[in-house]
């Protein structure tokens, strides 16, 4: 098999899961009891949150873990907006945000708060210009990702930042796809609230992690025990933790190398798609974008059928469109950067990890062209197309 859906999901790192071994087996107590066992298991979380927090550039007391990204998400923004809510009731999102992100804005606009749904441009960008002028007196709140899971365009979060530091404004960001793929520093950033995931990087799935800038007023969003300083309760996964912490810390030693080699197989797949095979768009931009990912989309087919055909050729990818998930929707990412629904429905995202080589990338369009070729054969479009 070769697995070309990073993005969804990664492999969990063999030195990753020897790290986090003892604390299934051996040092398995609960962190919050007082014996050694116990104790052990909290030395071993906080030195966790030490790492993580050295390679955002944050302070140890910064640092949250939760049980994933979603519900970092979840914290991140029902807890801003509710300890804030006497301030205003307007808060800001980019239209083509994770739905970890969008499913909370619309539980909060039925609950009284007002929205703005910000647009992007073709590569999916959100303008500086377009969010200073959304922001009103009544905004409380933004939140904006820093890499979108689609299509890889990366964001100006810190210009975006400043402008709502400018005006008292605290300011999220889902950092999931792009922590521990490219550089990322709290401080340069400028955010008050960040979300990671362990299951992107090598790491193991059920562990994510919030970053909550010191003096960010954040409602408690889950109630019970006094587990993570008071702010989220539940006791803590330790392996996982653990294991989170050496995914980030292989992570950041190799990224140098990491993104130089998996933007090259990038780069590689995006020019042999482009000269292979006709009425094939890039979607997102081209160098504003993650090292591993390469969405395209390709007119007159269903990405559904190019998955599965792909898939019995023992090549595991990902579509642009929704379909698989049980909707008939196209993406909301591929519509709002402008593709016509019958294009964004023919989506198919490639993304790449250190783990992958360069006949991977040979195999992938080898494999791609005939498949793409045969399913136009089958479209009633493509031959009016073609005539």
């Amino acid at each position: 098999m070769i697995y070309a859906d990073n993005a969804a999901t990664t492999k969990l790192k063999k030195e990753v899961l020897d790290e986090m071994m003892p604390y299934l087996t051996e040092s398995y107590g609960n962190p919050s009891s007082i014996y050694k066992l116990g104790r052990d298991a909290k030395c071993a979380i906080n030195d966790a949150r030490d790492v993580i927090a050295k390679f955002l550039g944050a302070q140890q007391s910064e640092i949250f873990f939760t049980g994933s990204g979603s519900e970092s998400d979840n914290w991140a923004i029902k807890g801003a907006v509710m300890a804030n809510r006497q301030k205003g009731n307007h808060i800001i999102a980019s239209s083509i945000e994770h739905h970890a992100v969008l499913h909370c804005f619309e539980y909060l606009e039925k609950n009284g708060f007002k929205v703005t749904y910000l647009p992007v441009d073709e590569y999916g960008i959100v303008s500086t210009s377009d969010f200073e002028k959304a922001i009103t007196s009544e905004t409380i709140f933004a939140s904006i990702m820093t890499a979108n899971n689609e299509i890889g365009t990366i964001m100006p979060i810190a210009e975006l930042a400043k402008i709502a530091r400018a005006k008292g404004i605290v300011f999220h960001t889902d950092a999931v796809q792009a922590f521990g793929h490219i550089p990322l520093n709290v401080n340069d950033l400028g955010v008050d609230l960040l979300t990671a995931s362990a299951h992107k990087l090598g790491g193991p799935k059920g562990v994510g992690m919030l970053y909550i800038k010191k003096g960010t007023k954040l409602d408690t969003y889950m109630h019970g025990g006094a587990q993570e300083s008071g702010k989220r309760a539940s006791t803590e996964n330790v392996a996982g933790i653990v294991g989170f912490a050496k995914a980030v810390s292989i992570a950041y030693e190799n990224m140098e190398s990491n993104i130089k080699k998996v933007t090259a197989l990038r780069d590689e797949y995006i020019e042999k798609i482009k000269s292979t095979i006709p009425y094939a768009r890039l979607n997102g931009h081209l160098e504003k974008r993650l090292p591993g990912n390469a969405n395209f989309s390709f007119e007159f087919i269903e990405g559904e059928s190019l998955l599965l055909m792909l898939d019995l050729k023992g090549i595991a990818a990902s579509s642009g469109s929704a379909c698989t998930s049980g909707s008939l929707d196209p993406s909301h990412v591929l519509l709002a950067i402008g593709l016509p629904h019958e294009i964004a429905h023919g989506s198919l995202r490639i993304s790449f990890n250190e783990e992958n080589t360069q006949q991977d990338v040979t195999d992938i369009v080898n494999e791609l062209q005939p498949i793409v070729q045969r399913l136009r054969d089958m479209s009633p479009l493509y031959e009016r197309r073609e005539k």
